[in-house]
Parts: C-alpha cells; sequence; structure tokens
C-alpha cells in the first residue's frame, strides 16, 4: 500500500480495540527457522550451498569466498585519479609516521610506566587522517609504515564503476580471503560473482567482476571465485619452499554433485561457474526463493535436463562478458539533443562532466550530460535491469561525476579516470 492508504486504515481502525472489534487480526505462526513474515521456501534446503563458513562438513560449491575490501575510509584509499591517490596516500602515511615518532616521544617522557591512551593522543583531524582501531595498535606498537605502489591496484567500487584502491591491509579494514581470490604479488586473470549479502536492505541481485571488488559494490557482497591462490609446500630450484598455483573456486565435491544430477554428460567447473551466474540472474529462482535469498545465502538446484543446464551456462558466460566488458559493448543509439555533428568540434574540455541529470523528475528519456551535452530518446526499458538497487544507467550517472568528501575535503574527479586511464575524455559520455 501507499502511505496514504496505510494511514487511512489506521483512521478506520481508530485504535488497537478497532482492529479485534473488526476482526482485523490474522494468526502468526513462526516456521522452524524462526521467520514470523516472508517465511522461506523449505524446497531451498534441498540443494547444495553456495558456501557454508559454519558448517565445515555440509557439501558446498565454493571452499572459499570472500566479501569485497572493506575500508572503513573510502575517500582516503579511493580515487579516480592514480596520481592524486599517489600523492594523498603519501600525505596521509607520512601524518601517521609522524604521529607514531610523537606518540613514541610522549611515552618515552611520560612517567615511568605510566600508560598514555592512544585514543586521547592521536590528533583526530578528519581532513589530515582516518584513525581506525587497527592503525591504533600499529601506533602503540611504534609500527611505521611505507607507500607500496604495487598495492595501487583497479577496483571494482559500484557496478559499471572502477576506481584505484590501496589495496594495503593496515589501510583496509577487511580485506577477507580477496588475497587469495587477487593476489598482490600477481596480476592473474580472475573473476567473482558478488551477491548481496545478508544484513542488506536492497532486493538481491548479482554482478561479476575481474578485478578486486568492494564490499558494497553489491551491498554487504560475498564473493565466489573463479579460481583462488593455493600455496603448497615443495622443493624448488633453489631447496624447499612454498609453490604458488592457481586452482578452481569451484570444489570437487560441487562438480560431482552436478555430474551425479547428469550422469554420463561433461561438465566443466567452468561450465558450472557459468551455470551459477545465469541461474542467479532468473526472475523465476529469485522470485520463488526472494524471502530465502533475504536471510541466508543462495543454493542452487540443478536444473532437470541437461540441455537446460546448458542452457544456463551458455546464458551465464553471455551475461558475464557483458558485465565484465561493458566499456567495449557497442552503445545504443541515443540522440544527442542540437545534433550529434556538434560533438566533431569538441575538445576534451567539452567532455568535462559534474553532476549528470535527468531533464526532469518525469523524463527519464532525456539526460543532462553537462552545459554543452544533452542525451535523448534513452529507452524506458533500459531501467528495467536493476543491479544493487538501481538501474545500470543510474550507477553511471552517480559515479560519474566530481564529489567533494565532507570530512575530509578530498575530491574525486571521474574525469580523471577518463582521461588517464582510459585515454578518453569522453569516456563518461
Amino acid at each position: 500500500m501507499s502511505r496514504e492508504e496505510k494511514l487511512e486504515k489506521i483512521v478506520a481502525f481508530g485504535s488497537i480495540e478497532g482492529i479485534t472489534k473488526a476482526n482485523g487480526w490474522l494468526p502468526i505462526t513462526p516456521d522452524q527457522h524462526n521467520d514470523w513474515v516472508g517465511q522461506r521456501d523449505d524446497s531451498f534446503s534441498e540443494f547444495i550451498g553456495l558456501g557454508d563458513k559454519r558448517d565445515s562438513e555440509s557439501e558446498i560449491l565454493f571452499d572459499v569466498f570472500s566479501n569485497g575490501a572493506k575500508t572503513n575510509r573510502d575517500a582516503w584509499v579511493y580515487n579516480s585519479s592514480k596520481p592524486d591517490l599517489t600523492k594523498m596516500l603519501q600525505s596521509m602515511i607520512a601524518f601517521y609516521n609522524g604521529e607514531v615518532a610523537r606518540y613514541k616521544t610522549a611515552r618515552k617522557n611520560s612517567d615511568a610506566g605510566g600508560q598514555l591512551n592512544a585514543d586521547d593522543f592521536v590528533n583526530s583531524d578528519s581532513a589530515k587522517f582516518s584513525w581506525s582501531d587497527n592503525l591504533k595498535r600499529d601506533l602503540k606498537g611504534f609500527k611505521t609504515h611505507n607507500l607500496n605502489s604495487l598495492l595501487i591496484r583497479q577496483s571494482q567500487y559500484r557496478p559499471y564503476t572502477k576506481q584505484w584502491l590501496y589495496a594495503d591491509k593496515s589501510y583496509i579494514d577487511r580485506l577477507g580471503q580477496m588475497g587469495k581470490i587477487f593476489p598482490s604479488e600477481q596480476q592473474i586473470e580472475n573473476r567473482v560473482i558478488c551477491l548481496t549479502g545478508r544484513g542488506s536492505t536492497k532486493e538481491f541481485s548479482a554482478f561479476i567482476s575481474d578485478v578486486l571488488p568492494d564490499y558494497e559494490m553489491v551491498s554487504k557482497g560475498q564473493c565466489f571465485p573463479l579460481r583462488v591462490l593455493e600455496e603448497t609446500q615443495g622443493k624448488d630450484l633453489f631447496g624447499d619452499g612454498k609453490q604458488v598455483t592457481m586452482k578452481d573456486g569451484i570444489s570437487d565435491a560441487g562438480l560431482q554433485h552436478f555430474k551425479a544430477a547428469y550422469k554420463g554428460e561433461a561438465i566443466s567447473k567452468e561450465d558450472l561457474f557459468y551455470y551459477i551466474y545465469g541461474l542467479l540472474h532468473s526472475e523465476d529462482y529469485k522470485k520463488r526463493y526472494a524471502d530465502n535469498l533475504r536471510k541466508e545465502l543462495p543454493r542452487i538446484p540443478a536444473v532437470k535436463k541437461f540441455a537446460d543446464f546448458q542452457a544456463f551456462s551458455t546464458a551465464g558466460r553471455k551475461l558475464a562478458d557483458l558485465h565484465i566488458n561493458y566499456e567495449t559493448v557497442a552503445p545504443y543509439q541515443v540522440d544527442i539533443v542540437g545534433g550529434a555533428l556538434l560533438l566533431t568540434d569538441f575538445t576534451d574540455a567539452d567532455y568535462r562532466v559534474t553532476q549528470m541529470k535527468f531533464a526532469s523528475k518525469a523524463d527519464k528519456t532525456r539526460v543532462v550530460y553537462n552545459h554543452k551535452i544533452t542525451l535523448s530518446g534513452i529507452p524506458l526499458e533500459a531501467y528495467d535491469y536493476v543491479v544493487n538497487g538501481k538501474p545500470a544507467l543510474e550507477w553511471v550517472m552517480e559515479r560519474q561525476a566530481v564529489t567533494t568528501h565532507k570530512d575530509s575535503g578530498i575530491v574525486n574527479d571521474a574525469n580523471l579516470w577518463a582521461t588517464e586511464t582510459m585515454g578518453d575524455a569522453a569516456y563518461p559520455l
């Protein structure tokens, strides 16, 4: 109901007694999961789980999965410009090391055996630094830091938006198992299916990435990898040492589960990975198990026919290619108000974008890109595709912008990603 319809109901009842008099109460019996409303479909439990960190004995599809990167200081460790991020990191780390030196001196000069509270001691100016418990622990241990430029890497910050991230564990609150999925020591090709996590208020959705994803790339995201890093003890040319290899993310037990469902059919772990991605986009699946998906990780059924398994796997692979290679997909041809020919005389400065907006609240077929460029003829069907609670186009409109972080004053200019990384000032357009 709308807000007005709900208020009309309340006015009509008048009071709690009014509900009783109108025989308006509905008895609710919680189910075995203690769900009072939005009760789960019990058939869901018959399927194999994607992963389970609580029950090591359960049969699952992925032994290793992880949250995305959770920084708790996005403005300081993410930026559209690699040079700007580097300068910011140098300033931030220098400030931190200065605080360590200052704290060390203060401790030395304090009364013998006296304790100096780091929380009270540090400079908490939010324009200079963003403190966290782990950094205060480092401070107490007089641990200094150095900038490691190898840890500045591309990250999927939000759907259809990449940024540069400083993936240093000292400055990221939680990296989870991402070190095994996108290891900083090796530039490997990998893919992760990221899903809406428990505790999110957004509708369930799935999105794939081939770079390290943020925790909110998909809300409270849990990410399941195509491959994982495996360290084994072995002998190398110089004697005993660790050998590092990449293995499939799908477990042997997970593959065997589906091979048993389709006896005699050839199925690879990669086929199964894309089958999962295809199935998680099925409207039938998402609708039937909506209550389950709000409260637990997905479980994956084996569809009845192997031909249908293949169809989902093929669809999942095509979707993955679209979602990862969105920058090179042929764009839908919309109109430029005033004619597309005017773009031929534009310089880089003419493509600068500050904040896109709709021409009006009632008209989403027109987007004002900047004061010189307006797009028209956008099909309303484009807004039917929603990922992480928002249509894809609106993610682009929101993130291809210039923003200033309120506390620190740090500027994040998406135009610099366009010119520095993509080599094309018109990239946001």
